[in-house]
């Protein structure tokens, strides 16, 4: 104990470690922000300030980083970019005709894949002949709700 009353500006950097530590398991931006106030304890403490004021700049430092800095560094954590994954992600996409599209059924080829493919049953023609290209309106469970797209295929 004589120690830390010996070197109060050293025990404040092992608290400061030890709470970086646990921000690197926990990373929720709480025990980074206190282990920047036991920095600033750490500064005073090496100034040579009451033990009081130490444990006031160390409170102070980490209030104000938690309360201001953090709020914004979460927000902008959580914003990452806008990447749409899975079915959500085939919306919109062009896929091609192989087994005639009906209202009830039929099949496409749908970014390298085989996809069930049904009409979306509001657009004409109702039915949709192989090679055409079509676009997906929605996924339903394994199936692709298509309309037609673009022009007729040439014919050869």
């Amino acid at each position: 104990m004589t120690w830390i009353t010996e070197h109060p500006a050293l025990a404040w950097l092992a608290v400061a470690l030890v709470l970086a530590a646990v921000e690197v398991a926990t990373f929720d931006l709480i025990f980074i922000m206190l282990a920047v106030g036991a920095l600033a304890g750490a500064l005073v403490a090496g100034l040579g300030a009451p033990f009081v004021l130490q444990v006031l700049a160390a409170v102070a430092v980490a209030l104000l980083l938690i309360g201001l800095l953090r709020p914004a560094l979460v927000r902008r954590l959580h914003q990452g970019p806008d990447t749409i994954t899975g079915t959500a992600a085939l919306v919109g996409r062009e896929a091609r005709v192989l087994e005639t599209v009906t209202e009830t059924g039929g099949r496409i080829k749908l970014r390298g894949e085989v996809w069930s493919a049904r009409t979306d049953g509001r657009t004409r023609p109702d039915t949709i002949l192989p090679g055409q290209p079509v676009r997906v309106v929605s996924i339903e469970g394994a199936t692709a709700v298509v309309t037609a797209a673009g022009r007729e295929p040439e014919r050869s």
